[in-house]
């Protein structure tokens, strides 16, 4: 029977992301077919989770998902896999707003009923631990936390400590593995988070060692379980966002690597026909996409290829095609981009806009938008939720905003965006509509 289990964490940093990783690909080199899912907003954690099962993994957003779209995808997972692991998103109750549980990773469990495993980081921690679980198994009697893995374990003793503690004061909650730490299993990190997996050379030899650890380590069996079919909501109205046009050419390569496959998902359900391709490959989009997306990344780590891509920057200059791009998308646009070391870059010039990462500024949170004029995406007033994560600074923006912005609480961010003719953007990741 296809279900999904949750593996959330106490904190940010536990280590769920690698052992979700190696789970998947353990349970791919047995031949299961195994899906993988992620909680919040995230990008990057999903390139590992992809690259350890071999399919796309996809996106579960309780803030900026509406029922009907949410309801597309689990529909989608389950019907596809033997079993669904999707990754928690940070600290099991953190949520969107302070003190409050949306967009959290137990809200996710209370609308699909999949089953939570908590991941423990147990280093520096003995007795203690079984005060922390019971805490986090206690919280909220809607949240089915249904065992427990614990990462970063020093020894044999430190293990029969730990398990000894938890089994005195949490003798129904099963401690389903018991993780060594190891300096072998430890991802890298840059001003986004994790290091992307496709940019890591040992990646596969990376995977493969967590596998062997956590077929060493952990009772699988026990945990595949634990899956649950996910409560499907019945909700109408189209999944997604509106499609861009008939044929989208996206940009996919290394400076363009943030799409939510949910995203591509829901234009292929409304019947848009998509095409890929790669600028640092200096390919320009299809003569036949009658619109081109350029999504996030890391341009201002290739902004020298990117600038120097003719055939690239002239498909997008043909002028007969709508163009969207987003945060990394939205600054390649622009007129130009300064990197870290202070150098200039031209861009695309299609946009009135001009950023810098010579001085960053963290720009981190769910935004909520309303459209200031029509066009492709929808009507003047309609509106979206998503996300935003960068630490480019705008040097210059002058125009037409696109979007007027909101943050989870309500508060007026001012106008944000850009746009000029067919062209548009900002440094906003849409996610999904909004009622």
């Amino acid at each position: 029977m296809t279900g999904g289990i949750i593996f959330a964490a106490p904190k940010s940093g536990s280590g769920k992301t690698l052992i979700v990783a190696g789970l998947l690909r353990l349970l791919r080199n047995r031949g299961s077919r195994a899906a993988a899912a992620k909680c919040g907003p995230d990008y990057i954690d999903p390139t590992f989770h992809t690259r350890a099962s071999g399919r796309p993994c996809v996106n579960l957003d309780p803030w900026a998902m509406r029922p009907a779209t949410l309801a597309a995808i689990l529909s989608d997972l389950e019907s596809s896999a033997e079993l669904v692991l999707c990754e928690g998103v940070m600290g099991l109750f953190d949520g969107a707003g302070p003190g409050a549980a949306s967009g959290s990773t137990a809200e996710l469990a209370r609308l699909t009923g999949w089953p939570v495993v908590l991941v423990v980081d147990a280093g520096g921690q003995g007795g203690s631990v079984a005060a922390l679980i019971e805490g986090f198994a206690r919280h909220d009697p809607r949240v089915p936390i249904a065992g427990v893995i614990l990462n970063r374990v020093a020894s044999p003793r430190h293990r029969a400590l730990l398990g000894d503690a938890i089994a005195q004061y949490l003798p129904e909650l099963p401690m389903l593995g018991a993780m060594p730490g190891t300096e072998s299993l430890v991802l890298a990190s840059r001003h986004l988070g994790l290091v992307p997996a496709d940019e890591i050379a040992d990646i596969d030899t990376l995977l493969g060692r967590a596998a062997a650890r956590i077929e060493e380590a952990c009772d699988i069996d026990r945990l595949a379980a634990l899956a649950t079919p996910a409560r499907l909501m019945t909700a109408q109205g189209p999944s997604g966002l509106p499609p861009l046009g008939r044929h989208i050419a996206v940009a996919r390569d290394a400076a363009f690597l943030f799409t939510y496959e949910a995203t591509l998902a829901g234009w292929r359900r409304q019947g848009a026909a998509l095409s890929f391709f790669s600028p640092l490959a200096d390919e320009p989009p299809s003569l036949q996409a009658d619109a081109i997306y350029l999504p996030g990344g890391y341009p201002e780590l290739h902004a020298g290829r990117l600038a120097a891509a003719s055939r690239f920057l002239a498909g997008l200059r043909d002028g007969s095609q709508t163009i969207y791009g987003e945060c990394g998308g939205y600054m390649v646009l622009g007129e130009m981009l300064i990197d870290a070391n202070g150098t200039t870059h031209r861009m695309a010039g299609l946009l009135p806009l001009k950023t810098s990462f010579a001085e960053r500024c963290r720009h981190l949170g769910y935004r909520a938008v309303r459209l200031l004029g029509s066009g492709p995406l929808g009507d003047a007033g309609d509106g979206f939720r998503g996300h935003e994560f960068h630490y480019a600074t705008i040097v210059e923006e002058k125009g037409e905003p696109l979007f007027a912005v909101g943050d989870t609480s309500g508060a007026n961010l001012g106008r944000a965006g850009l746009r000029r003719g067919n062209v548009f953007g900002s440094f906003v990741h849409l996610i999904d509509r909004a009622d």
